[in-house]
């Protein structure tokens, strides 16, 4: 069934296709014999861009052997001894001798009982199945790296067969992917090229785009093969470490706190109603020690801040009602914010002010 949304991102296509082209054979591999001319025929090909990412794709259903791999390059003697220098460069490159490596779409393991009893007498451990559900667990995973090789354009759900890979990696796993290279197709202008094999026509920004999008960062890109290939080696992406927030927050209330200490409760006031102060207010936990909060800004003044309620007032209330001490905490603008508490009230009260490494008295 024709699809109108892109397969990665989910955006509609541009209301007209790049090419539709007629008769065309139905997929690579289907040669007919003599007995099966007569009902063997043609289709049409329909070749659309995504209006969002960019990814070019066809728009019919994918070929009804698209889980299986067929690699005519595998007979070739020069491709074989190139991917076998690619591969120990690899393996050398990253040190992952020795480590549990998965190849997703292996080479004469085709879908089939006989495909993987072949891998299997070549001393291969195969796995028959299909990526195609994001929360399958292999059971020899999880794993250090994988290959993905000239697979990803037959995919019709590539972020789920993404996503299934990522979920079977180890952290930091390493991964090297390839795909025909579209950006060589446009440049040739080789029209030829489209078959119904190939669902997804993958440019270095499009195929980096759906890498992103499911989890993995390029570390490495090149075209192979006469640049018939782009061929891109990945990381998975890594949760971010931000343990060093905790450690800053936690020696931002110390200095504040101790800071308070020094004149007592309700003889300190807070210079600052923006979004930072407010959230050091409640982080630190000082509203009940905190006068009231001044702030320039009329709008706000006359209310209370939100979530620890402490009153917002205008800078002449200092005079009227004053503070032993007041911490600045205005971001950008606290050092002009000083400026205006020296010229209206001199060195009669204390300032400190908040930077990004902690309380500074001024």
């Amino acid at each position: 069934m024709p699809i109108s949304r892109c397969r990665v991102c989910g955006q509609g296509f541009f209301k007209e296709p790049l090419l539709h082209y007629e008769n065309m054979p139905k997929a690579a591999q289907n040669f007919p014999d003599a007995d099966a001319l007569k009902r063997e025929e043609g289709m049409d090909l329909t070749v659309c861009q995504c209006s969002g990412c960019g990814l070019v794709q066809l728009k019919g259903d994918p070929v009804g052997y698209y889980r299986e791999v067929i690699r005519a390059a595998g007979f070739s003697e020069v491709v074989k001894a190139f991917k076998l220098r690619q591969f120990s460069n690899f393996l050398q490159k990253y040190s992952f001798h020795g480590k549990k490596i998965i190849e997703i779409g292996c080479g004469r393991g085709e879908y089939s009982e006989a495909a993987v009893a072949h891998c299997v007498k070549n001393g291969l451990r195969v796995s028959r199945g299909y990526p195609e559900s994001d929360t399958l667990k292999l059971a020899d995973g999880p794993f250090d790296a994988f290959f993905l090789l000239m697979f990803l354009e037959h995919m019709p759900e590539p972020n789920l067969s993404l996503k299934f890979i990522y979920n079977n990696l180890k952290e930091g796993a390493t991964g090297l992917i390839e795909v025909p290279n579209f950006d060589m197709m446009l440049q040739k202008r080789l029209f030829s090229e489209f078959i119904g094999d190939h669902l997804l026509y993958f440019s270095r920004k499009t195929l980096e785009f759906t890498l992103n999008l499911n989890g993995f960062e390029i570390i490495e890109a090149n075209e192979i093969r006469d640049d018939y290939v782009i061929s891109v080696v990945v990381r998975k992406k890594r949760k971010l470490d931000i343990s060093s927030f905790q450690e800053h927050e936690n020696k931002i209330k110390k200095e504040i706190n101790e800071y308070i200490g020094r004149f007592g409760e309700k003889k300190v006031a807070v210079w600052g109603a923006g979004h930072q102060a407010l959230a050091i207010i409640a982080l630190t936990k000082i509203a009940s020690k905190i006068k009231y909060v001044v702030d320039s800004a009329t709008f706000k003044q006359g209310k209370f801040t939100p979530a620890t309620h402490i009153p917002v007032v205008s800078p002449e209330v200092l005079r009227a009602d004053p503070v032993d001490a007041v911490i600045v905490m205005a971001a950008s603008y606290s050092d002009e914010v000083v400026g205006i508490l020296r010229r209206q009230l001199g060195d009669s009260i204390a300032v400190a002010i908040l930077r990004d490494f902690g309380l500074e008295a001024v």
